[in-house]
């Protein structure tokens, strides 16, 4: 069972909304989509779902063109970020409408029911009505709903983004273990890179309605193929610096650093160099780049400090563990271990980093 996305594309009066996109999904997968707000998520989810009709480019669903098809004669299921529950309707009830909708019978309605709620922890509510829930529980039971249907390909835009925090890391852990039981194409869209990361499976890095990146999550995190995956997938977004390499030394301004860690074969010439915020360090250690920067803003979140940082014209985010008495405006040196740098070509490709080079 697979979903071949292939080379679809999306307008709508004048303006693209989906660039030229091929994906190819495979049977039993977790696939995040992973953008900010209007990257394309949902329009690529809609397209897959088939609310919208690609402007070019086909669906093929285990080897048969569904472009053209009606949604309602696919086999998907979907959540939304609103999740959406029949309030008149038992939990019970709820879970069931889909199946008998399909004219299934009762017995088997009752069984799926019955071994759906058990695995969404839903057994001792399914008499009471979605209003008598927690918020949790009502997500709940919009994700029994939906896989209830044993439907091949279930979509979900951002089903946790407004439970509360606790709830959210719940259900975040239980998702890919309901997921890979279930044997579908699970497709989820989130604007979290955390999120991605703790859902695992593959990931679709999504910019301005193109698909940057594509692979294993942890792949696409440790080696981003470009400077805009690298953006997309690091929160607080990658911190950059225009460096000039000549020999073996990278020069910024009057900073310098050698180049050893990054790759010597590199030829000499301007590039632009990331890292991501906790790799910035306020104590000094054996190797690491001195930067002379000044604080601007901190943002105490519990165990953890977010510093914002003036360093010349660029402004960087550093995420320091513990609490710090710092104050904004005073001269603050950070430090970084060049190892944790990646290193862009002027078109923004990956062309060295510590990950890229132990992938090679």
């Amino acid at each position: 069972m697979t979903l071949e996305l292939q080379g679809l594309t999306h307008v709508v009066g004048g303006r693209t909304h989906i660039h030229d996109t091929s994906l190819t999904l495979e049977k039993g997968t977790m696939n995040v989509l992973l953008g900010p707000t209007l990257s394309g998520k949902t329009s690529l989810m809609r397209l897959m779902a088939g609310l919208d009709t690609p402007t070019t480019g086909r669906i093929i669903w285990n080897g048969e063109d569904v472009t053209g098809q009606r949604v309602q004669d696919r086999k998907i299921a979907m959540v939304y970020q609103q999740f959406i529950n029949y309030p008149s309707m038992t939990v019970y009830d709820n879970i069931a409408s889909p199946m008998k909708l399909l004219g299934i019978d009762r017995a088997e309605i009752a069984r799926r029911v019955k071994e759906t709620a058990e695995l969404m922890r839903l057994t001792p509510m399914l008499q009471r009505k979605p209003l008598e829930l927690s918020g949790g529980q009502q997500q709940r039971c919009a994700l029994a709903r939906a896989l209830v249907k044993n439907a091949g390909l279930v979509l979900l835009d951002e089903p946790l983004a407004n439970l509360d925090y606790k709830l959210r890391e719940e259900l975040r852990a239980e998702i890919p273990k309901i997921f890979e039981k279930s044997g579908s194409i699970f497709v989820y869209a989130t604007t979290e890179p955390e999120e991605a990361l703790l859902l695992g499976g593959n990931c679709a890095t999504l910019w301005e309605g193109r698909v940057t990146q594509f692979g294993p999550t942890s792949e696409v995190y440790r080696k981003p193929a470009d400077a805009t995956t690298a953006r997309v997938f690091s929160d607080p977004p990658m911190n950059f610096l225009n460096v000039e390499k000549r020999g073996e030394t990278m020069r910024h301004g009057k900073d310098d650093f050698s180049a050893a860690a990054l790759g010597r074969h590199l030829p000499d010439g301007r590039y632009l160099a990331g890292f991501r915020p906790n790799h910035l360090k306020l104590d000094p250690s054996d190797g690491a780049i001195r930067f002379d920067t000044t604080l601007n803003v901190t943002e105490i979140t519990g165990s953890e400090t977010f510093v914002h940082l003036d360093h010349g014209t660029e402004r960087w985010v550093g995420l320091i563990h513990g609490l710090r008495d710092l104050k904004p405006g005073q001269d603050l040196p950070v430090y970084l271990d060049p190892s944790r740098i990646y290193l862009f070509a002027e078109d923004g490709a990956l062309v060295a980093s510590a990950a890229y080079a132990e992938a090679a």
